[in-house]
């Protein structure tokens, strides 16, 4: 016997996987339009480092 997900609304999302994985897709489209390997100012910049510091600075 085969057992099969129910369709519906029983799907539970998880936010902070999902910003994970847009965040990496975003690093993955940044490292394939660069010449060059990124420098880690760049991915910093990518991943939004910057404003997430200044986020947890204005706590």
């Amino acid at each position: 016997m085969t057992r099969v997900a129910a369709v519906g609304g029983t799907a539970v999302q998880d936010h902070v996987a999902l910003a994970e994985i847009e965040l990496c897709g975003e690093l993955i489209i940044a490292a394939s339009a660069a010449r060059e390997r990124l420098s880690l100012e760049s991915i910093d910049e990518v991943l939004r480092v910057s404003e997430e510091r200044d986020r947890e600075s204005a706590r």
